[in-house]
């Protein structure tokens, strides 16, 4: 058996530090083999800068997957055609920096990481998704049995359907983008481990990791205003999915939930 944790969108500086200081901790307490971050919102509540992106892999991660914030801090640019695994998602158009799917090795063989994102109320609109997941799940390897997907999207009949078309096809199906961990977490018929949100990794005490008040106003006035990272205790929220590594079925998957102090 293989065991996978995926942790849903870094918020800010709270959440990097909650996940980088408790990824060694919780790799150990449940037996992970395999880490996935989604580290799109890292960098302030906006995007990933190169530091962080090697600051996440050196505390443990395996992989870092991204959505439509991957290109909110410039220097990401430059860097992303460096570090193949920094994805963003696979359905940017032909020619885009850096890459949307990544093959590793490890002790259990090989895992592939596919990131992608949705197109319902997305911006920008990106190529269409599930034919961009067809095309790569077609250019694996087949001896490259184990596959996990980050659908980065809004809406949950899109994370749904593109579960429902990647049964059998792959090992996992997990969304990101909402920040709100939903409680659906089922193994297909086919074999494929879905979440349609892992959730996020940020202050608990917030509107999707940042600051209450300002939101708040937003909403009664329509105002432009900022919306700063919020600050205290740290909601570490995802998915641990266990993987048949000689089938690349999926066994189980469970929702992860921590609360980190902040210090």
């Amino acid at each position: 058996m293989l065991r996978i944790l995926f942790l849903g969108d870094i918020v800010g500086e709270p959440g990097r530090k909650a996940v980088i200081q408790r990824l060694p901790v919780i790799k150990e307490e449940k037996s992970i083999d395999f880490i996935i971050v989604n580290g799109e919102n890292a960098a302030g509540g906006r995007g990933i800068t190169p530091k962080i992106s090697i600051d996440l892999l050196r505390a443990g991660a395996a992989v870092i997957t991204t959505g439509d914030h991957i290109w909110d801090q410039a220097e990401i640019l430059d860097y992303i055609d460096t570090e193949p695994r920094l994805l963003r998602p696979v359905n940017y158009p032909e020619g885009t920096p850096g890459n949307g799917a990544i093959v590793l090795e490890t002790a259990k063989g090989k895992v592939a990481v596919v990131n992608v994102q949705g197109r319902t109320f997305m911006q920008p609109p990106l190529e269409n998704p599930f034919l961009a997941l067809d095309k790569v799940l077609d250019e694996l390897d087949r001896d490259c049995l184990v596959r996990f997907v980050d659908v980065h999207a809004e809406t949950t009949s899109e994370k749904i359907a593109t579960g429902r078309a990647l049964d059998g096809r792959v090992t996992a199906v997990v969304g990101t983008h909402t920040h709100v961990q939903t409680a659906d977490e089922r193994v297909f018929p086919g074999g494929t481990a879905f979440l349609c949100d892992a959730g996020m990794c940020g202050p608990l005490e917030s509107i999707l990791g940042r600051e209450i008040e300002p939101i708040v106003r937003r909403f009664r006035n329509g105002l432009p205003a900022r919306f700063p990272v919020a600050r205290g205790v740290v909601g570490l929220r995802g998915a641990i999915v266990d993987a048949d590594e000689t089938t690349g079925r999926a066994l189980a998957i469970e929702r992860f939930a921590e609360d980190v102090e902040p210090g």
